[in-house]
């Protein structure tokens, strides 16, 4: 009886080993086609996220009023300034224009000044979150 059971038993674990070699996972590649635009957007929000508001950081405003002007003045001052950051801000019932990103307040009346002649109203502000 001992060698039917020793028999039985090297059958089960020859049988498991070649299972196990037979049941692999997946070994085909996988390749992922993604939208040319998935890219973009992810860059927009990459850009978004870095100039989002932070307490220690000065920004100027050189627009307040309709949503209609405030996306032009962004648009002029984007074509115009292609190197610093700008946004548009909601504050109930206005439109901001914000622009900068200043870590001193040094930096940001040095900006303020240059950019007084061309928005007069251009004002210094630190925002809150």
């Amino acid at each position: 009886m001992s060698c039917f059971t020793n028999s039985k038993l090297f059958l089960s674990v020859c049988l498991l080993t070649f299972l196990s070699q037979k049941s692999v996972a997946q070994d085909e590649k996988v390749s992922v086609s993604q939208d040319p635009k998935f890219e973009q957007l992810l860059n927009e929000k990459r850009k978004i996220n870095s100039s989002i508001t932070i307490n220690d950081r000065y920004k100027i405003q050189i627009y307040n009023g309709d949503s209609e002007i405030s996306k032009k003045t962004l648009t002029d001052f984007k074509r115009d300034n292609r190197t610093m950051d700008a946004t548009i801000v909601f504050s109930t019932p206005r439109y901001k224009v914000w622009v900068g990103n200043f870590k001193t307040r040094i930096e940001a009346e040095k900006n303020l000044g240059d950019l007084k002649k061309n928005y007069p109203n251009a004002f210094l502000i630190k925002p809150n979150k």
